[in-house]
């Protein structure tokens, strides 16, 4: 087993980590009981499975700002693009100024972070869809992020977020574990020790996990390190990482992901018999067709790679972005 600090080549693998991630979460998530009605919201997902590979940093906004537990429930009014806070029974309440006063010396200290999971719903941490009241006591249209998670994102534009209720969808929870994997491994083996050379090998590992999400972005990436692009080192890391992060932002479709899966048959092909290789394109279109899932091809190739395929493919960060005892791939 292998520390991601101590890696400047392509052997690691997300089951490999001896340590924790940092990951911040809303404190009612773990089971605090620091909601307004004095309860918490414990999510069973994270306390359990997540907490074996996250180091959970837990926060709640409204304690922090001294607004008590239990407490007035409060609400977001006004503009929707700049919403303010208020108690939801106490008409011109103004919280806002007290909220991010609290707020914002926590937000300095996040740059370590890898990932934040959101509390649904929440005026303060929702990470979007809360409702904003007019004048007249009825919601816009129009829906915000809640106020903490709102000075989040502008300060962490690619951290990567999620709610916990969005968690229960197979999709977006493989999402944002693979963007939470991705964003340690970039700011540990690049960003902590930037060269040109840690970024091509850090692309290396990635490239066919970005084809998997999106083909324009692959060749964007490939671009950009092929020695013609005239930017410095340090723009030029910034460019691929916020091109990365926005990229792998989505679920990869399941037509790009048996994109990806043909190219890869292909490191096969002057070494395993073509009756084989027909075998393992006649599963990927299976899984093309939603008759399995993607842990059923991925294991197949996997499998005659490791025996046949080059030390390039077999470092592929595709086959193993999260720890493999998370099952996902049985479920997508």
């Amino acid at each position: 087993m292998t520390n991601i600090n101590d890696i400047s080549g392509s052997s690691f693998s997300a089951d490999q980590l001896i340590h924790k991630i940092p990951v911040g979460i809303s404190a009612c998530l773990l089971g605090d009981n620091v909601r307004f009605n004095g309860g918490h919201s414990r999510s069973a997902f994270c306390d359990t499975n997540l907490s074996n590979y996250f180091e959970f940093q837990k926060f709640c906004p409204e304690v922090a700002a001294g607004f008590g537990t239990p407490r007035p429930t409060v609400r977001l009014e006004g503009d929707p693009k700049n919403p303010r806070m208020a108690y939801s029974n106490q008409k011109g309440t103004d919280l806002s100024d007290t909220f991010m006063d609290a707020t914002r010396p926590y937000l300095d200290k996040l740059a370590h972070l890898d990932g934040y999971i959101l509390m649904k719903n929440s005026p303060s941490c929702g990470l979007e869809r809360i409702k904003v009241y007019q004048e007249n006591g009825h919601p816009h249209m129009e829906r915000s992020a809640g106020l903490f998670t709102k000075a989040l994102k502008e300060r962490y534009p690619l951290l990567p977020m999620e709610e916990d209720g969005r968690l229960n969808d197979p999709a977006l929870r493989e999402n944002f574990l693979l963007r939470v994997f991705a964003h340690h491994e970039f700011r540990h083996c690049v960003a902590a020790k930037p060269s040109m050379k840690a970024l091509i090998v850090f692309h290396s590992r990635y490239k066919y996990l970005v084809m998997a999400h999106s083909q324009p972005a692959y060749k964007t990436l490939g671009k950009m390190l092929s020695g013609n692009d005239p930017r410095p080192l340090k723009e030029l890391q910034d460019a691929y990482f916020y091109t990365l992060m926005t990229t792998l932002s989505e679920p990869a479709k399941r037509k790009n992901h048996c994109n990806a899966l043909f190219h890869l048959v292909g490191y096969l092909k002057h070494s395993v018999d073509v009756s084989i290789r027909k075998d393992i394109i006649s599963v990927i279109e299976q899984y093309r067709r939603g008759e399995v899932n993607l842990a059923t091809p991925m294991t197949l190739l996997t499998h005659y790679l490791n025996h046949y395929g080059s030390q390039y493919v077999k470092e592929q960060r595709y086959f193993a972005p999260y720890p493999s005892a998370l099952g996902i791939r049985n479920i997508i």
